[in-house]
């Protein structure tokens, strides 16, 4: 009991993190978000990677890169269009975006896994 007490006293607070702020103009940042949620909306929950890609698909002159991307899909989540969910395969995790309205279904990774074979009874 002493010993947990220790490990909680111990603990560092997490870093208080101030809201996102684009410094894009409202109407270039208003254009990205809209495209950015329909893709996440049409195709359903999808990694950053495939965000990407879809990106790149539509041509979005705005975007300058991934980087971008990534903050302003942030800025989403804080402001609530989009969420993050985690899928758990094993021991392998992976994270996807998906649109806030949406039910989450489990979506199955690209690669299948072998179930271990059932052992022999003899």
């Amino acid at each position: 009991m002493f010993g947990t007490a220790i490990r909680y006293i111990a603990k560092k607070p997490k870093p208080k993190v101030k809201p996102i702020e684009l410094k894009t103009p409202p109407e270039q940042s208003q254009t990205i978000t809209r495209v950015i949620f329909d893709i996440v909306k049409e195709h359903g929950p999808l990694t950053i990677a495939e965000t990407w890609e879809h990106v790149k698909e539509v041509g979005l002159k705005d975007l300058t890169c991934k980087r971008h991307m990534k903050i302003v899909m942030r800025w989403m989540r804080e402001r609530q269009k989009l969420r993050l969910i985690c899928n758990h395969v094993g021991a392998h995790k992976q994270f996807l975006y998906t649109t806030w309205f949406t039910k989450p279904t489990p979506v199955q990774p690209s690669t299948t896994v072998n179930p271990p074979p059932k052992p022999k009874s003899s």
